[in-house]
């Protein structure tokens, strides 16, 4: 089964003489967090809004699993009856951990003097997300069944007994309450959050996305804005090409250079050599036969 993780962040577009606040859709392949055999690999699409149109159109085609946030618009994805291979959900812990942090941040509180008290149970939730994310980072990189052995035997309990937790207290507070929001966030997608325990290729967080679109939020003070809908399509096919090149080890303007170079020449057949990976693995083997040579 294969898995993505989507972002979108916010890019400007020029419309007809005003900017409007479109979307850069990003799309992230990485195994190696599980040691799987798939190259790691990154699509971007550009849009004028954030209907719920456009991610079911980029993946009406895909079946496996989905680790994303919780935005609405993925949901008829997850729908058998609207889709002939569902997407399985699993949702992303460092966006429920978010939401309980900013209520529990106490260095933030200090800093902006507003003398609001932090929320205990929002701590707790911190304290113990935290405690699954230090389990993660000592499986980091091994095999998947590895993986579960070791969620299902540490991660586990320490789950179910936050589910208790949540549920309990949930049931102390009034309905005001600022710390109901993440919790509610959490419970009712409950198996979405928990479903890593039994899929050791699943990760607990987005991070493999995030960290694509960390370039456009820094470009984003330099380029201001796509100068039309066609250009934010263009600058969506070279983060395309850039990112993947970089989650592969490989220098972008030297393989953008061959390829240009290339790409008019080469048969139908062969052109799979020029995806990041596979000319990575080529060069590599040319300076091996070049050395030998030596």
């Amino acid at each position: 089964m294969k898995s993505l993780r989507p972002t979108h962040p916010t890019i400007r577009i020029l419309a007809k003489g005003k900017c409007t606040t479109g979307r850069i859709w990003t799309y992230v392949r990485d195994d190696r967090p599980f040691a799987g055999p798939a190259p790691p690999a990154a699509v971007y699409y550009a849009s004028g809004n954030r209907r719920g149109e456009h991610p079911q159109r980029h993946l009406a085609a895909f079946a496996g699993i989905l680790q994303a946030d919780c935005y609405g618009g993925f949901e008829p994805l997850f729908d058998p009856k609207r889709k002939a291979m569902p997407i399985t959900p699993a949702f992303c812990l460092a966006h429920a951990r978010r939401g309980f942090f900013e209520l529990a941040d106490i260095e933030k509180a200090a800093r902006e003097g507003k003398g609001k008290p932090v929320s205990p149970i929002a701590l707790e939730a911190v304290r113990r997300l935290d405690a699954l994310f230090e389990i993660e980072r000592a499986i980091n990189g091994r095999g998947a069944d590895e993986r579960r052995a070791v969620r299902q035997e540490r991660s586990k309990p320490l789950l179910d007994d936050m589910h208790a937790w949540l549920l309990r207290e949930r049931e102390s507070l009034s309905r005001s309450a600022e710390v109901l929001k993440p919790m509610n966030y959490m419970l009712k997608r409950w198996d979405g959050f928990v479903r890593f325990l039994d899929d050791g290729r699943i990760c607990l967080i987005n991070n493999c996305a995030e960290r694509a679109l960390r370039g456009i939020a820094l470009g984003r003070r330099n380029w201001t804005f796509a100068g039309s809908q066609r250009g934010a399509d263009r600058a969506a096919i070279m983060l395309t090409m850039i990112t993947t090149c970089r989650l592969n080890d490989v220098d972008p303007k030297a393989w953008l250079a061959d390829v240009l170079a290339r790409i008019a020449d080469l048969p139908t057949s062969r052109l799979r050599e020029l995806l990041p990976w596979e000319w990575k693995l080529l060069h590599q083997a040319g300076k091996s036969a070049d050395q030998q040579a030596a």
